[in-house]
């Protein structure tokens, strides 16, 4: 279930890589990612909620979903998918629901180390440090909450 990773022109600018060690097998951790009703009970950030996930797990595929502030303020995130190969590696592109959003790419690694997961995230094509940085906060929090997903799945 893999497609090339036409991802040349995603690569340009500061990139974000996050490794991460969970106690849960790649299958699951994997499955984190690729379920709806897994996906919407950790993604956003602290105290943010999401909803409206959709997932079309297939390369090609699109993918979207939204996640609300504690405010109420909505923000919707989109993508393809480019690569899918259960449990080790999944990639697709994310975009934020804005006029001229720019589009980045990631890419994560699921391994298995001594029946835990660790997971390498990679996102690139950010326009700036700054952006990436931005990123870098709200990515950590969202894998701050996934522990509390796994250990009840």
């Amino acid at each position: 279930m893999t497609a090339p990773s036409d991802s040349a022109t995603l690569e340009a600018g500061p990139e974000l890589i996050i490794t991460r060690l969970f106690d849960a097998p790649p299958s699951l951790v994997f499955k984190a990612w690729t379920q709806p009703e897994h996906l919407v009970r950790w993604l956003g950030p602290k105290d943010f909620s999401a909803s409206a996930v959709r997932i079309d797990l297939r390369p090609g595929g699109a993918w979207s979903a939204v996640i609300t502030s504690p405010e109420g303020k909505s923000y919707g995130m989109a993508g393809v998918y480019r690569e899918i190969a259960p449990p080790e590696r999944l990639a697709f592109t994310f975009a934020w629901d804005e006029e001229n959003a720019q589009q980045m790419l990631i890419a994560l690694t699921f391994r298995e180390r001594d029946g835990k997961t660790e997971m390498t995230f990679r996102q690139t094509g950010f326009r700036s440090v700054e952006s990436r940085d931005s990123h870098r906060g709200g990515w950590n929090e969202c894998f701050d909450k996934l522990p509390g997903f796994l250990a009840q799945a």
